[in-house]
């Protein structure tokens, strides 16, 4: 199932589920907040276990491919990238890290300041669905082979199944950006 389409399923029994629940009393919010932190505190435990099996096994093989173009910014075309797997792996770990404390962020503002307490529920699961869910996790947790689906560099997926674009990886158009100059950014 495509995640974003599984997301919005389980905030929907999220949200069937979180009627349940008396929000008045204290004990209530009290579970809940403790619930909130123990899947968040599990899911950044995770990820710097990953990223500690990434550090460790040092995979130093060399690979190329074309960034996702920044329409915001005009661009129309991605700029080659020359990395190496440890380095792409370490980048797309520290993203999912940042990503768990931003979702902090928002909470802290949305139950502290604004005094809502329902998301607390529904954010209890999701980061641990979407822990599981990643790629890099799949790789270096679960160990599974980096092809089809798992191949670097990762591409999200897209918005209720619809078609994604590979990224360029093929040597002809790699060839062609360092040839032309339009190309080379090398991630250290």
């Amino acid at each position: 199932m495509n995640p974003a389409v599984s997301n919005i399923v389980v905030m929907l029994v999220m949200m069937q589920v979180s009627k349940k629940f008396d929000w008045e009393n204290p004990n209530t919010i009290f579970y809940v907040r403790i619930l909130y932190v123990s899947c968040i505190s599990f899911c950044l435990a995770l990820y710097l276990f990953v990223r500690q099996k990434i550090v460790k096994k040092n995979e130093l093989t060399t690979f190329k491919y074309f960034s996702d173009p920044n329409p915001m910014s005009g661009e129309t075309e991605g700029k080659l990238v020359i990395t190496t797997i440890k380095d792409y792996d370490l980048q797309q770990v520290n993203a999912q890290i940042k990503g768990i404390f931003t979702g902090v962020a928002m909470m802290g503002f949305m139950h502290l300041y604004m005094k809502y307490t329902n998301p607390l529920l529904m954010q209890s699961i999701n980061p641990v669905k979407s822990a599981f869910e990643s790629k890099v996790v799949k790789v270096h947790l679960f160990n599974q082979e980096a092809k089809g689906d798992l191949a670097r560099p990762f591409k999200a997926a897209p918005l209720f199944g619809g078609a994604s674009t590979p990224a360029k990886t093929d040597k002809q158009s790699i060839e062609k950006a360092e040839v032309s100059g339009s190309g080379g950014i090398k991630e250290e």
